[in-house]
């Protein structure tokens, strides 16, 4: 029954993003010739110079993308891309929107907001709204050419096609509007929470694993390090404090472990994702408390 009602709920999610696609297409984009970056770039392009109906052009041109896929990633991922990419040809060919505004920047930013925010929420679930992710997967399979540089080379080729086609101030919008859409779907994909990993070792951890706990009542893992040598010599038998914190308290950590070690040496990386531990929410503070004063005993 459960992987029944999460198939269910899979497929309802990416025909919300569906949906929201098709508004940023068919509200925004289409209606003033804008591009985004990719297939759907590649569709719009061809509708304006051809007049094809965009519905069968994107069906088109999704299709070597797919057959692609087929060999480079599941079976499941395919077959929900493929009813993916057709409910929103379907919808694109059906829906009928009122022009919502004329300024071009507008167009740009809420056009690639929309569309952005359907593809990310299909790809959540495990489909794809355009083939210049699949081709990326394809040819970084084959080649070991990073994905992102192979999208990064089909949008400026289909964008100074577009400069030379239509014009360059469509094609300059056309880039914003693909910016856009961008980062609105890293963001759909990855969550707005925006989480820094720290590595701290310092002479004085025990005080930083106390004041972590105390005032961010942040979880910790502990390392044992053996040796260790840097601007005070050679270090043995220490331990190396690992934690994960939103963003937002990175310069309140750094404060506390200025304060107990000026000279702690620090590392700060980007954290993708996290499950799981106090991550989501912290720990309450009187919780932080009493685990503090576990810790010292402890000690």
């Amino acid at each position: 029954m459960k992987p029944i009602l999460k198939l269910t709920n899979e497929y309802v999610q990416i025909l919300f993003g569906v949906i929201l696609a098709s508004i940023g297409l068919k509200a925004f984009l289409l209606p003033n010739g804008f591009l985004d970056g990719g297939v759907t770039g590649i569709a719009i392009l061809l509708n304006t110079q051809f007049d094809i109906n965009i519905s069968y052009l994107l069906i088109g041109l999704s299709i070597p993308f797919l057959i692609m896929a087929y060999f480079t990633v599941s079976k499941r991922i395919v077959v929900k891309s493929i009813i993916s990419i057709v409910t929103l040809a379907l919808f694109i060919h059906f829906e009928n929107f009122q022009t919502i505004t004329d300024d071009k920047l507008l167009i740009a930013i809420f056009g690639g907001l929309f569309l952005g925010a359907g593809i990310g929420i299909a790809i959540r679930n495990g489909s794809v709204l355009d083939g210049s992710e699949i081709l990326g997967v394809f040819v970084n399979d084959r080649f070991g050419i990073s994905i992102g540089k192979i999208i990064l080379l089909f949008n400026i080729i289909l964008f100074s096609i577009t400069a030379f086609v239509l014009s360059k101030e469509v094609a300059l919008y056309s880039i914003l509007t693909y910016i856009v859409t961008a980062k609105v779907t890293d963001l759909t994909i990855e969550g707005f929470e925006d989480f820094i990993g720290i590595t701290i070792v310092s002479s004085k951890n025990d005080e930083i694993k106390k004041l972590i706990m105390k005032e961010l009542g942040a979880g910790m893992t502990i390392y044992k390090g053996k040796k260790g040598f840097g601007s005070q010599g050679q270090t043995q038998d220490f331990d190396i404090i690992h934690t994960v914190i939103n963003r937002i308290d990175l310069r309140k950590i750094n404060r506390l472990i200025d304060r107990t070690d000026s000279n702690a040496f620090i590392i700060e990386f980007d954290v993708n994702n996290v499950k799981g531990g106090v991550l989501r929410r912290y720990l309450s503070r009187n919780k932080g408390k009493r685990l503090a004063a576990s810790l010292s005993d402890n000690n």
